[in-house]
Order: C-alpha cells, then sequence, then structure tokens
C-alpha cells in the first residue's frame, strides 16, 4: 500500500504542477470513530480520511475527480476513485463521459428511482450519501428544451451493490435451520454489449410543479440468492443449503414530483418494477426458501417538508407492493416504512441539531440518528451523534432495522473542509 501510496501522492503533484493556473482543488480531512454501545465498548469504526475533489473548466470542455483515501489502523489503506469524468458543453446538449455518480428523484435517504449509480453497503445507511453511491462508468446526455431537460444514461458495464464483509457487524445472510455453503461462481455479469443498462429522464419545470418521468432496463444491483438443498445418494434429507447470489435483468418506469403550497413542499416519488425474483418457500423441501416466483411491484412514497420558526421537518411514507402475490413468497405483500427528520440551528447557525429516524411498520422497529454539529472555526466541524437500532421482541421477524438490535453506537467526527 505505501508504492500504491506514493502513486498517488506523484499524481497530484504532477497534476497540481501541470494545472496550478486553472485547477481548482477542494476536499476535506476527517477523523471518524464509532464505539458499539455493548458490554465491551467494541470499535464500530476508527477511520481517517482524505477527499479531494478536482475539477478544470475550459471554455467548452471540464474535467472532475473525487480520489480518496480511507485508512483504518494496522490496516493497509483504501485507495479509491468516487468520480473521474469530462463534460463537453454544445449550445443545447452536454456530453458527461467516465465514471460518475448520477442521483435522481425527490426521496430522502431512500432509493426508489435513484437506482442508476450503484450503493456502497459496506456500513449500511450510515454513511453519508455521497459515500453511499458509488461512482459509474457510463456515458450521460443532457439535451436541454427551454426549462425542461431530457437525460440519457449508457452504461456499458454491470457494477453491483457493494454488500459488508461476511465478517462484518453489517453483514445480513439470512439465518437457515441447515448449515450454508456459499457458491459466488455465478455472481458475475459478463462485460457484454448486450449486458449494458440504460435509462432516460424527462424533467420538466413550471411556477407550480417540478416533475421527472424515467425509465430504464437494468440489471437488479442487489443479487437473488437462489437457495438449493445439497443431497448424499441415499440420504432423503438435505446435509446442508447451497446459497448462489444471481443478478437478474429489470425494467421499470417512474417519476416524482415536488410542489410547494403554503409554506408546505409536497414530494411524490415512484416506480413500477418489472421481472423482480422473490424468494418463496418450497412444499416438498421441508417448505425452505428454495423456489423464486418472479412478480412485477411498486415502490412508491409521499412526502412533505416545512418549516416551524428555525426547525425544519421533514417526514416521509414509504410503501413497497408485490403485485400478483403469492402467499408463498417470504417478503410481505407490503412493506411500509416511515422517516421524519427535524433540523435546527443555534447560535448564528454555527451549532446545528438534528434527529433524523426510519420507522419499519410492519415490525416495528426502527433506526434513530439523533446528531449534533458545531462550526468550531471556518470549514472545521466537530459532530457527535448516536445510531440507535430498535427492535420489536413480539414480531415474528426482525424488520430492516431491527436485525442490527445490537449495533447501537454512540460516534465522533471531526472534519476539516478546504
Amino acid at each position: 500500500m505505501k508504492n500504491q501510496t506514493l502513486k498517488f501522492s506523484l499524481i497530484m503533484l504532477i497534476g497540481a504542477n501541470l494545472f496550478a493556473q486553472n485547477l481548482d482543488i477542494n476536499g476535506y480531512v476527517r477523523s471518524y470513530m464509532g464505539v458499539l454501545t455493548n458490554d465491551n465498548y467494541d470499535y464500530s469504526i476508527n477511520q481517517n480520511t482524505l477527499d479531494l475533489k478536482l475539477k478544470r473548466t475550459d471554455d467548452n470542455v471540464s474535467f472532475f475527480a473525487n480520489p480518496f483515501i480511507y485508512q483504518y489502523p494496522n490496516q493497509d489503506a483504501h485507495l479509491g476513485l468516487r468520480e473521474a469524468y469530462m463534460d463537453v458543453y454544445f449550445d443545447n446538449m452536454d456530453l458527461r463521459i467516465g465514471k460518475q455518480q448520477i442521483i435522481w428523484g425527490k426521496a430522502d435517504g431512500m432509493f426508489i428511482t435513484d437506482i442508476v449509480s450503484p450503493k456502497d453497503l459496506g456500513e449500511f445507511l450510515l454513511r453519508d450519501f455521497d459515500e453511499i453511491r458509488t461512482g459509474i462508468t457510463s456515458l450521460k446526455a443532457n439535451y436541454y428544451l427551454g426549462d425542461n431537460t431530457v437525460e440519457m444514461v449508457w452504461i456499458p458495464t454491470f457494477t453491483p451493490t457493494i454488500m459488508p464483509d461476511e465478517t462484518s457487524i453489517w453483514s445480513r445472510i439470512p439465518e437457515f435451520p441447515l448449515p450454508i455453503t456459499i457458491d459466488e461462481s455465478q455472481k458475475e455479469i459478463p462485460a457484454r454489449l448486450e449486458n449494458s443498462e440504460g435509462f432516460i429522464k424527462f424533467s420538466g419545470m413550471s411556477s407550480l410543479l417540478d416533475y421527472e418521468i424515467m425509465a430504464g432496463t437494468m440489471w437488479d444491483d442487489d443479487p437473488t440468492l437462489h437457495v438449493s438443498p445439497i443431497i448424499e445418494l441415499g440420504n432423503p434429507q438435505p446435509l446442508g443449503l447451497m446459497l448462489t447470489p444471481k443478478h437478474h435483468q429489470l425494467t421499470l418506469a417512474g417519476g416524482s414530483f415536488s410542489s410547494e403550497l403554503g409554506g408546505f413542499i409536497f414530494r411524490g416519488e415512484g416506480a413500477y418494477y418489472m421481472g423482480k425474483q422473490f424468494s418463496a418457500l418450497n412444499p416438498d423441501q421441508m417448505n425452505l426458501p428454495t423456489s423464486l416466483l418472479e412478480k412485477d411491484y411498486v415502490h412508491y412514497l409521499i412526502g412533505t417538508d416545512f418549516s416551524i420558526g428555525t426547525t425544519r421537518f421533514s417526514t416521509q411514507f414509504i410503501q413497497r407492493a408485490i403485485l400478483d402475490y403469492d402467499d408463498m413468497i417470504v417478503q410481505e405483500e407490503l412493506d411500509n416504512t416511515m422517516t421524519f427528520l427535524a433540523n435546527r440551528t443555534f447560535l448564528q447557525e454555527t451549532l446545528t441539531l438534528q434527529l433524523f429516524g426510519y420507522v419499519g411498520l410492519n415490525n416495528e422497529d426502527a433506526l434513530i440518528r439523533p446528531s449534533l454539529t458545531y462550526d468550531v472555526a471556518d470549514g472545521f466541524e466537530i459532530l457527535a451523534g448516536a445510531n440507535i437500532f430498535i427492535q420489536n421482541d413480539e414480531s415474528e421477524t426482525t424488520g430492516l432495522f431491527g436485525h442490527y438490535d445490537d449495533n447501537d453506537m454512540v460516534y465522533l467526527k471531526v472534519k476539516y473542509s478546504f
């Protein structure tokens, strides 16, 4: 890793010398420590970060790069490149070529039509969202029609969601009554033209309404687990289960809108997904989830933002509904979630108190995230917070958030932006 860091430093020095007159450099340095509130007070994270943003603009072209380094004690540093793209500007059209984050939709903290860029779930949903979204190599074209925009995206090679390592506290391998073996031999999607992804979005704006209409054909970023019994010759009882993650193709269409009325901002977003594979119980194999059923589903939200004095509030209701539901499907027909946000500043906006939360209505579980941010000086801030997972002990299933009931933590971030 020392050689990798040296190369990174040399590239930065050469780049700065070549473009010193017109190169804009900004970014941040951050120290981030989290401690679990268990009996041993284990560290949930101990990370140092250097995040750089480099930009140069000429007459009708520009480039942007976002290299970063994550460093953990007693480990090799991780050098990454979140974005690296070129922009070319024409009279009525822009082209963006390279690795880029693409953000669509109106939702806060949820991914409904915002599915072009895959996710990094190595720390569940706790990272900042510009770190959860991963850059993806693609060609994006924006064509402008007055106040309206047509955006087209072509992704030549599929990039999946980054899932937590099996040893991570954020790993979520389903519990089975038999020993499991994981076979990842079918997880890769061959890099061929026929396997590329494509999206299109129309954005409109008026004095009353901002809206987007989108459609796309894609690979499911999250793999489906194909479960099969491991059978020994002469023994009718399975010895274990083979889990084979695979990605399947999806088609979707959807849109979003926002409008302001009487000091309230009303938001909505929804998508219709076609061809999703859902795990289903198999009565012939001990009622284990060894079958798959292909169903369409809808995913939508409605939300509102408003302020009372200097306090800003936001709330959303989100539902995922499986159509033509079959009782053998493991997932529930309707999955309901709510989010809420309250944010207020004090001391001439140098102190910010925020409370954000997800509430799973099906299982009565939740993730509550209080935080306090203090701007010590220009560009220098200290953030203290907690991540509190709540599980309903009387529920038959743990739910998305209740599954991490043992991962309650407090954390501290010290950050200097430049």
